[in-house]
């Protein structure tokens, strides 16, 4: 068995074909999910991205794994104590580890593990290919280190997965020029309007409408990179995230393609599952937040995931699958495709056995999301619901709850948490149910967000409330900075 795992940076499904965006941004994913599922509504269980690939490397959902952040002691997993082998727990039960026992050979094209410093990524890997430039690789960097592996394979290998990590649609959106504009005479998506503009604009918060990079207006890398918008002035700059943004896709789709191409002069597309999906996807302009992903929303928890079977098989193509799933699902049942075995403390449930089939696969009743990096949130998934609760809003003025009807509002423009009161009642009583099930199946009864706000909050707003209560006066939002102030005194 060959399994292609290909790993899209900040890649949010609304954007791509198959899932019903305007602009022709993935001809050759939308052809991948044709000959195969395309899952309509996948979630990484935390966002944004070490503790996403960290939950679905290990199986393990970040309030068991202990790693929710992006610094401080929650950036690490748990040490397994007294109870730790001569083989740590990484070594038998990640997911490479699983796919290893299967009999599957491991390797990555990623600089993943190097820019967030996360060496436990690494684990279960037989080979390791660092593209060197932090996540600042575009893609052609990315397709020659693959090709030259799958050149290399001997003509009779039978077993392996190989993960391919493309960074392109990443902040700084820096597609190369010669790559061209070819979404300049696009519309925008219809939901983005000059009056959400106005609103955001009067708005706070890092990465939002006056700071789109962060808590001020300076890029923090020497490179100016003319696609990607500091400030969004008005809708020209909102055009230019856009199309950047959208320009990532294509290029990433365009290296698939060829990547692809290369797999099927190989002989080996009959016998191989490919896979495409994401880490998180990308705000861009929902909740006033832009060209990032800070929140427990749908916009930066929900990941586009296709999976086509090898020819062989002969299953039918164009399924859709619209049922609530975990990321961690996808792992579990890439195991027992494998013929593995799913290890007993993952949080992942497998599907393999729908994928061989023309079944769909079993639904979970509710998904619960975690971000701890740029705000502390949890947010509970169901029905046609996100309910979304804020611990610390990350300075952008969030109240406690929010609820969205994400059917007709996907792009969370409407709380109206205040007028379903029931409903959040129902939201919190999912969240305690699945607090008290996750803390007593754990291995440990502390709740790893009690840290990052025992540290002073999520790591990339420490420190930051006092300067920018000062930008906040300084460009006209002093009644933002008079509430920032008094929600935080303690940040003060």
């Amino acid at each position: 068995m060959k399994i292609l795992y290909f790993d899209i940076d900040s890649l949010r499904a609304d954007h791509l074909g198959c899932y019903g965006y305007h602009r022709a941004t993935s001809p050759n994913i939308d052809g991948l999910a044709a000959s195969g599922v395309r899952f309509d509504q996948c979630h990484v269980s935390d966002a944004p991205c070490l503790p996403s690939r960290t939950s679905l490397f290990t199986g393990r959902f970040g309030i068991h794994s202990g790693l929710v952040n992006h610094g401080g002691v929650a950036a690490e997993l748990r040490p397994e104590g007294s109870q730790r082998g001569f083989f740590s727990r990484l070594s038998t039960t990640s997911w490479m580890s699983c796919l290893r026992e299967a009999g599957l050979r491991t390797a990555t094209v990623s600089s993943f593990g190097e820019r967030h410093s996360a060496w436990h990524w690494y684990a279960g890997f037989n080979e390791v290919y660092n593209c060197g430039q932090g996540g600042l690789e575009v893609g052609d960097v990315v397709e020659n280190l693959t090709t030259d592996w799958l050149d290399r394979q001997s003509d009779d290998a039978n077993d392996w997965f190989l993960h391919v990590n493309l960074w392109d649609p990443h902040t700084p959106y820096n597609t190369p020029p010669e790559f061209g504009d070819p979404f300049a005479d696009e519309p925008l998506p219809a939901w983005y309007t000059s009056e959400v503009h106005a609103q955001h604009w009067s708005g706070c918060g890092p990465h939002s409408a006056q700071e789109a990079l962060g808590f001020d207006d300076q890029w923090p890398y020497a490179h100016p990179w003319p696609r990607q918008p500091h400030v969004i002035n008005d809708m020209v700059d909102a055009r230019r995230m856009f199309d950047g943004y959208d320009n990532g896709v294509l290029y990433a789709d365009r290296i698939i393609g060829r990547i692809m191409a290369r797999l099927e002069k190989r002989g080996w597309r009959d016998d191989t599952w490919v896979v495409v999906s994401a880490d998180h996807g990308e705000n861009l302009g929902e909740l006033n937040i832009y060209c990032d992903h800070q929140t427990a929303d749908t916009i930066t928890s929900r990941v586009p995931l296709i999976i086509c079977p090898p020819r062989s098989l002969g299953l039918p193509g164009g399924r859709v699958d619209a049922g609530l799933l975990y990321q961690n699902d996808m792992a579990a049942s890439v195991v027992e495709l494998a013929g593995g075995k799913v290890p007993a403390d993952w949080d992942g449930r497998s599907f393999a056995a729908a994928l061989q089939s023309d079944q769909d696969a079993i639904a979970r009743d509710d998904v619960v999301i975690s971000q701890m990096a740029w705000t502390c949130q949890r947010s509970v998934r169901w029905d046609n619901w996100l309910a979304i609760r804020s611990y610390h809003d990350g300075y952008h003025d969030f109240p406690d709850w929010m609820l969205f009807d994400v059917a007709t509002d996907p792009h969370l423009q409407r709380n109206v948490a205040d007028q379903n009161s029931p409903l959040v009642g129902e939201a919190a009583q999912r969240l305690d149910r699945w607090m008290a099930e996750m803390l007593e199946s754990g291995d440990h009864a502390d709740d790893p967000m009690r840290i990052v706000m025992t540290e002073g909050g999520p790591f990339h707003t420490r420190g930051e409330l006092p300067g920018y209560l000062e930008r906040l006066s300084a460009t006209g939002r002093k009644d933002c900075a008079n509430r920032l102030k008094a929600a935080h005194p303690q940040d003060l």
